[in-house]
Formats: structure tokens, C-alpha cells, sequence
């Protein structure tokens, strides 16, 4: 019923902008529930005064806090994303593939030619998502993660 619901009324795109520091309880909260060992306040504080960091949200409207974010590490002609990350209830909606893509298009402005990435080997949802998005895999970190997991490092260029 739901993918019926989806395909008669498609969700509206979300909007994405950059990240600032009053987004960082949001971001916060996001990774929290998204990985084992989410990043605090101070972390996000941190990476988003960096500058070489680039740091993009999504929102369901203008005034809405973020339901995703995506940072990245970026030294012309690479980058390398740091995290990627979507509210577990607006998971599957496009909004992952969303921000990557501006993300990246953003980033192809600033001169960068080559992204990076890791992703656990396990995380079958992200690497489809990865690999539709053009990544390929140059590499893996065997017993990366806790509790073992591989990671795999992904390569994309544009």
C-alpha cells in the first residue's frame, strides 16, 4: 500500500543547502541513531569550522530541521566523504541519493575530480546506493569496524 501511496503521491524532493553550525544538534541527533559511535556537538563544531570540510543538509521545507547530511573532506583534486547520514523514517526516499549527487556536483565546482569513500562491507543499502551512484570498489580494511566488519573503500571519478 505504501509503494502504491509513493507512486501516486510521489514525495517532494528535499530541499539541501550547506550545513551551518545551528544545524549541529540536528546533525548530531541524525548520527547518533544512524551509527555505533555517533560524533558529538563538539565533533560537528569541529568539522564544520574546518575548511576543507564541506558539509550539505537536507530539509522537507524551508525553516524544517534536517532529516540528512553528508560531509566531506576536500583538497583539489580529491575529497574523501567523511559521513553520510538520513533519518531512519525518510530512509529509501531518495533523499541519500539526493544530497550525494548535489554534494558532488557542488564539489566538481571547487575543482574536485576524484571521491572517496568507505562503507562497511555489510551495509548492502548504502553500497547499492554508492554503486548506482558511479563509485566502484578500489580496496578493503579487513576487520575495520567493531565487532569485525570489513570496510570497503570506494572510488569515484567525475
Amino acid at each position: 500500500m505504501k509503494r502504491l501511496l509513493d507512486r501516486l503521491f510521489p514525495p517532494r524532493p528535499p530541499l539541501l543547502r550547506v550545513a551551518t553550525a545551528a544545524d549541529i544538534p540536528q546533525l548530531t541527533a541524525i548520527h547518533a541513531r544512524a551509527f555505533a559511535r555517533g560524533w558529538d556537538a563538539d565533533e560537528f563544531e569541529r568539522l564544520l569550522a574546518d575548511r576543507a570540510v564541506r558539509a550539505h543538509v537536507a530539509t522537507l521545507g524551508p525553516r524544517k530541521p534536517p532529516v540528512g547530511f553528508i560531509l566531506s573532506h576536500a583538497v583539489p583534486p580529491e575529497s574523501e566523504i567523511l559521513t553520510v547520514a538520513v533519518v531512519t523514517d525518510r530512509r529509501r526516499r531518495g533523499i541519500g541519493r539526493a544530497l550525494v549527487s548535489f554534494h558532488l556536483a557542488r564539489l566538481a565546482v571547487e575543482g574536485i575530480s576524484t571521491s572517496f569513500l568507505e562503507v562497511e562491507a555489510g551495509n548492502a543499502a548504502a553500497r547499492t546506493l554508492y554503486a548506482r551512484l558511479g563509485y566502484t570498489e578500489v580496496g578493503r580494511r579487513r576487520g575495520y569496524y567493531a565487532g569485525g566488519a570489513d570496510a570497503l573503500l570506494l572510488r569515484r571519478d567525475f
